[in-house]
């Protein structure tokens, strides 16, 4: 059975710009290992993205920054793309973990796009991004206790429990990508019209890396606010 995403209505109220893009397909578990310099080539190009600083300078981080304040966010809670960069500019590389994060991690230093990702077969029914309504309990990536969501936070959520925080902030244990997933999604978000361009060729650029490095053939939408939802199938 298909899966379906779908945005609330009340996420648009607070970020009525908001695109996402998704990218899903099949792996072949067999092949898991992109290129070795693909990191260190992405963590180079990220630099061009934090010239500035401090880093809430760069136009890239600043306009994340301020589509943070427009939600409940944890303290110190920043886009995903920004705590990239950031390693990157301070020179502490973002390692491999495995083919498919390694890959999705290249485009979004490259991009500066947030970008997350999701095993299909962990997600319980359909995938949801909303606005919290009550605390639920979150079991982040590398975190041994149950963290506390926020009310009016914006997560990613399935029919049973939380997926993400703050966005794509802090992805969970639950659905994260390993060396074993095959149906996989991925998630881009971007919050400035002004960059749709640059958005559109992030998808392509991260369908291409897939195809090429890990043989995986996939299909991508686009979700906003006049197209609120798509199958992932």
């Amino acid at each position: 059975m298909s899966k379906i995403f779908s945005v609330n209505p009340d996420v648009w109220q607070l970020l009525p710009e908001l695109e996402i893009g998704l990218v899903y397909g099949y792996r072949d578990e067999s092949i898991d290992k992109a290129p070795v310099d693909l990191l260190t080539k992405a963590n180079q190009q990220a630099l061009k993205w934090v010239i500035e600083d401090p880093i809430s300078a760069n136009p890239v981080i600043k306009s994340w920054r301020d589509t943070f304040q427009k939600f409940k966010t944890k303290k110190g809670a920043h886009c995903a793309v920004e705590n990239l960069l950031k390693r990157a500019k301070q020179g502490k590389a973002v390692k491999p973990i495995n083919g498919l994060v390694d890959v999705y991690n290249s485009v979004s230093l490259e991009m500066a796009f947030p970008i997350g990702g999701f095993d299909l077969d962990k997600v319980h029914g359909n995938l949801t991004l909303l606005v919290a309504k009550q605390s639920e309990d979150f079991w982040a990536i590398g975190e041994s206790e149950a963290e506390k969501t926020l009310v009016g936070e914006i997560i990613y959520h399935d029919d049973d429990s939380v997926l993400t925080r703050c966005l794509n902030w802090r992805d969970s244990t639950t659905t994260g990508l390993t060396a074993t997933t095959q149906n996989v999604a991925f998630l881009i978000e971007n919050n400035d019209p002004l960059r749709h361009a640059d958005f559109l060729a992030t998808i392509n650029l991260l369908q291409k890396r897939l195809a090429d490095f890990l043989d995986i053939k996939t299909t991508s939408n686009v979700v906003n606010q006049k197209q609120d939802s798509c199958e992932l199938s």
